[in-house]
């Protein structure tokens, strides 16, 4: 990624942190619990492959006790010959970790709640979730996989218990660990502090990674001040998928950590747009058309204000659209001015007159405010016509 193509000017230079973080995706499993998404292992195996080309660090295939699809999903990923690590989903439950054996997985997450509500939810006293969770842990890294311990709404958990649940699971041989806003209830700041906690008792051999969820629309912004706590791995999705109001976007992160804070990732930004638009195209869901790195609009300029700019990006935009491997261009409406006939004019091969040009810009104003809509560069032809036709 150059410099050269990011245009924020200085004021975040006493804030950058340097470094690089790894980004594990977790998009076949958190993602795939978006309300009325549901993947086959085709398409599963399709976006592990779309992940793996994104540089995504580590792939999630799934959680195998769900279902027999489920498993076959996992079966096939890990046998893809992927550059990513493969890892698997698991809750500390004897079933669940036989199942990772005997598909001979070498790394998962392995999964507990640990706060009083959900364990009251659950019926479960602490004491027998700690047991639950150094045995799971245990018969894993025995049988040689690499686990990451995952505290299910640990953001909510009391802080003697959180410590003492983590405690157990590195005792247990967990290699890892991650801070879960299950909720995306946690300030970025509390966030911050929590990964720093967790970093100081579990020790600088143990990776500490945060998973956060998106509800108070936070996430990336917790996902940064995890980093900034000392969070070696972010976990996240393609377009920040996932049930309620999703997860980290680990495009939106990995651009955010790059151009504000000079922390590096794998991420091939480049790819990201292509990777989002098959992501839910195989899902069968729509994106709010501003959202950041991946919306259709982004780059696509109405206003004749700023398209009397649309010479100079950096005037308009605060990243090259290369970047993120998107086209520029200008939409005519309502809003449009003169330098958007013009522009529009040059792109397809129309020459006007200025007197020309003034009638075409009345005529694509009055018919984006009667179409409440954007005016086509077919009906731009029309109006373009000597005497609109």
């Amino acid at each position: 990624m150059s410099a050269s193509r990011i245009w924020t000017g200085s004021l975040n230079d006493s804030f950058r942190l340097g470094g690089r973080v790894g980004l594990y995706d977790t998009t076949l499993r958190d993602g795939e619990q978006t309300v009325g998404v549901v993947l086959d292992p085709g398409a599963k195996l399709e976006i592990a492959g779309q992940l793996d080309r994104l540089g995504i660090d580590r792939i999630e295939a799934g959680f195998p006790r769900v279902s027999a699809e489920d498993a076959e999903a996992v079966a096939l990923i890990a046998a893809a010959g992927l550059r990513a690590e493969v890892w698997g989903f698991s809750r500390a439950v004897a079933a669940d970790v036989e199942l990772l054996v005997e598909l001979g997985l070498t790394a998962s997450v392995i999964e507990s709640p640990i706060s009083d509500l959900k364990l009251k939810a659950l019926g479960v006293t602490r004491e027998t979730m700690l047991e639950r969770i150094g045995a799971a842990v245990s018969f894993a890294v025995e049988h040689g996989i690499t686990v990451a311990f995952f505290g299910v709404d640990s953001t909510r958990a009391e802080a003697d218990f959180y410590e003492r649940a983590y405690r157990t699971a590195v005792e247990a041989g967990a290699h890892e660990v991650a801070v879960v806003d299950t909720l995306g209830i946690a300030s970025p700041e509390a966030v911050e502090r929590l990964v720093a906690q967790t970093c100081a008792w579990v020790g600088p051999d143990v990776p500490v990674h945060f998973h956060g969820h998106n509800d108070f629309g936070l996430a990336t912004a917790a996902a940064v001040a995890a980093v900034r706590g000392g969070a070696s791995w972010i976990q996240g999705t393609i377009n920040g998928m996932g049930e309620r109001a999703g997860n980290a976007s680990l495009g939106e992160v990995a651009l955010t950590l790059h151009a504000l804070y000079g922390v590096e990732t794998n991420l091939r930004l480049e790819h990201v747009r292509e990777v989002s638009a098959r992501v839910r195209e195989l899902s069968g869901y729509a994106l709010e058309p501003w959202k950041p790195v991946v919306g259709e609009t982004l780059f696509r300029r109405e206003s004749g204000a700023v398209a009397s700019q649309f010479h100079d990006p950096p005037s308009i935009e605060p990243y090259s659209s290369e970047l993120v491997g998107a086209e520029r261009g200008i939409v005519l409406g309502k809003k449009s001015g003169i330098d958007s006939i013009r522009i529009k004019a040059e792109e397809l091969g129309l020459s006007l007159s200025q007197d020309e040009e003034q009638r075409v810009l009345a005529a694509v104003k009055e018919l984006g405010a009667a179409k409440r809509g954007l005016v086509s560069e077919e009906e731009f032809r029309e109006l373009a016509r000597p005497h609109g036709g």
